[in-house]
């Protein structure tokens, strides 16, 4: 029987909120068995590179990264946010290693093809080195990564932090029984945006389908929803989203999401 594997993506949103932060890393230390932390953290990149007179560009969400923006980016996901969040987890006893894709060979990926949208030094993930993670786990640390990918020929990639979720868990899953995390402001997959309580508890291929019709599921929802039918078409067990307190041991009010 395969040993059980916790990988938890954390927004952007929870991350420049420090009291929900710090909530959220007390629940994540306290989750059992082995676990991978990944994170985000763009709005700080934004507002830096603002500061240091860059503008960030955006488009349909997702950003567009020239050089400058990497460097800010590697200085803000590799750097301010990995290590303070490395540091904070220490503290809560749990041991924990700040990472990019290219530590260790992590996380190999190749910069986006120029299509109608130029991205700039954007990743596409092409594999994992399941590995080398095994062997980081299997001593007891914590992987904690950033967004961040590498190509294997020395340039660094701005990577979507979802996708490296669902990549890191679709890349353990012949070695463990990986449940992936999606963790943010909201409860849950939401019936009605208006009202924070309405999460849809259960979400499987059928019921998705239904959603998208009714068009319940969109914008915003849609790239992670992706992403998490992306996982579990390759093996991961299941998917939840909701906010920090889906980490606790009795909270119900959050989406699990299976085939």
């Amino acid at each position: 029987m395969k040993q059980q594997l916790s990988i938890v993506k954390i927004g952007g949103n929870v991350i420049e909120n420090q009291v929900e932060l710090e909530q959220f890393l007390l629940n994540f230390s306290k989750l059992k068995g082995l676990k991978i932390l990944v994170h985000g953290g763009g709005k700080l990149a934004t507002k830096l590179a603002a500061q240091l007179g860059i503008e960030s560009q955006m488009s349909n969400g997702r950003r567009i990264t020239d050089a400058k923006s990497l460097e800010v980016i590697t200085m803000v996901y590799g750097g301010l946010t990995n290590k303070n969040i490395v540091s904070k987890l220490q503290a809560l006893g749990t041991n924990a290693l700040g990472l990019s894709g290219a530590d260790g060979n992590s996380i190999q990926a190749h910069k986006r093809p120029v299509k109608e949208i130029d991205f700039g030094f954007v990743g596409d993930i092409d594999g994992i080195n399941a590995d080398f993670l095994n062997s980081v786990l299997s001593t007891g640390i914590t992987p904690v990564f950033c967004a961040i990918s590498h190509d294997g020929k020395g340039q660094l990639l701005n990577t979507n932090a979802d996708t490296i979720a669902s990549e890191i868990a679709i890349g353990m899953s012949p070695i463990f029984d990986t449940t992936l995390y999606y963790c943010f402001e909201k409860k849950g997959v939401l019936k009605d945006v208006e009202d924070e309580n309405s999460v849809i508890q259960q979400i499987n291929t059928e019921t998705y389908s239904d959603l998208l019709q009714q068009k319940v599921i969109a914008d915003g929802m849609l790239p992670k929803m992706e992403n998490c039918f992306h996982a579990l078409n390759n093996h991961v067990r299941k998917v939840c989203i909701g906010d920090i307190s889906m980490l606790q041991p009795n909270t119900k009010l959050f989406t699990t999401i299976t085939l």
